[in-house]
């Protein structure tokens, strides 16, 4: 099981996201700087213990109305070869572990390895800022994804959780800044 510190890292997560985000093609651009505030997510364990997991929602709070985003992030002791250049978020110094890489989960392997555990039932979610603690809030519809299954992540987030749909549907939720709670897809088995 993975361990949460309770430390700092310069920059913060949501510093480099500010950044980044912008530069992705599925960013819905107010015409502002994002202001970024943390709205949800879970973390998933490495069986090897190499590469922290986290599956991060943020709520960009500059347009007229907030916008979800899911963010999985792969953080890593080392830079990560054969990916391409703009999967890396940004480098930032933990004050336990030192410096690390965080990458987008979607090019990193072991964050796409354990999302495929997940769905194929074979992964426990676990609670995003406490460690050794499953998140029973996080569901997988139909669990069945096969071992090279494709997987479609969410990045825009729509708040609907409905109880029909295809199999290998991942749902969780998240919390707008005025508070509200709300659930929905953040990722699929993806049809071939």
């Amino acid at each position: 099981m993975a361990t949460v510190h309770r430390t700092t890292m310069e920059p913060t997560k949501l510093e480099l996201l500010t950044g980044w985000l912008p530069k992705q093609s599925w960013y819905a651009d107010s015409g502002q700087t994002p202001d970024l505030v943390k709205a949800g997510g879970f973390r998933l364990d490495d069986p090897e213990g190499e590469v922290g997991i986290e599956f991060m929602v943020v709520a960009d709070t500059a347009g007229q109305e907030p916008v979800a985003y899911l963010v999985p992030l792969g953080y890593r002791g080392a830079a990560l070869e054969g990916v391409p250049d703009e999967a890396l978020i940004g480098t930032s110094e933990h004050g336990v572990l030192g410096a690390r890489w965080i990458y987008d989960g979607a090019h990193d392997p072991v964050v796409l390895a354990r999302l495929r555990a997940l769905l194929r039932g074979e992964a426990e979610p676990q609670q995003q800022s406490v460690s050794d603690t499953p998140d029973p809030t996080v569901v997988v519809h139909g669990a069945g994804a096969d071992q090279g299954a494709d997987v479609r992540i969410n990045r825009v987030l729509r708040a609907s959780e409905a109880e029909q749909g295809a199999p290998g549907r991942l749902v969780a939720g998240w919390t707008w800044p005025d508070g509200t709670a709300v659930r929905g897809e953040l990722a699929a088995v993806a049809s071939r």
